[in-house]
C-alpha cells in the first residue's frame, strides 16, 4: 500500500508541476498586438521638395533638397518654412496654383530648372514636377515653396 501511496503522490506532484509550467507558458506568451491609433489630430503634411538642373527630374540630378512639413506647424529643413507651408495652404496644396510674382522681370533665356515634390499633403499623396524656362522664373512663379 506504501508503493502505492508515494506512486499517488508522485503522480500529482508531477500533473501540478506541468501544470505550473503550462502556466507560465501561457503568461509568457506574447499577446496579440493592438492596432496601432492615431496619435495626431491633424492630416499628415509632410514633403520632399528638390531642384534640379535640366529638363526632366528623371534625367536630372538634384542639387538641393530640403524637407518641409506644416501640420501642426511649419518645420522642416526648408529656410522659409513658415512662408512655404502659408502659401500652399492659401493654394490648397494645388503647387500650380501658388501665387506668382508679377513684378518680376525675367529673361527669355533657356536654362531649364526642375523642381519636385513627393510625400504627403493634408493627408493626401502628392506627387508633383514642374520645369521652369530658367531660376528665374522658378522663384517668380515657384514662391516660398521652391526657394530654396
Amino acid at each position: 500500500m506504501r508503493k502505492t501511496a508515494s506512486r499517488s503522490v508522485a503522480l500529482t506532484l508531477a500533473a501540478a508541476v506541468t501544470g505550473s509550467v503550462s502556466v507560465l507558458a501561457l503568461a509568457a506568451a506574447p499577446a496579440e498586438a493592438a492596432p496601432a491609433k492615431a496619435t495626431s489630430l491633424y492630416a499628415p503634411s509632410a514633403l520632399v521638395l528638390t531642384i534640379s538642373d535640366g529638363e526632366s527630374a528623371a534625367t536630372s540630378a538634384p542639387k538641393r533638397a530640403v524637407t518641409l512639413s506644416c501640420t501642426p506647424s511649419a518645420s522642416g529643413t526648408h529656410p522659409a518654412a513658415e512662408d512655404a507651408c502659408a502659401q500652399l495652404r492659401a493654394a490648397d496644396g494645388n503647387f500650380d496654383g501658388l501665387a506668382v510674382d508679377e513684378e518680376r522681370m525675367c529673361t527669355r533665356d533657356w536654362r531649364p530648372v526642375v523642381v519636385t515634390a513627393q510625400g504627403v499633403w493634408q493627408g493626401e499623396r502628392v506627387s508633383y514636377e514642374k520645369t521652369f524656362s530658367n531660376p528665374c522664373v522658378k522663384n517668380a512663379e515657384g514662391a516660398a515653396v521652391f526657394a530654396f
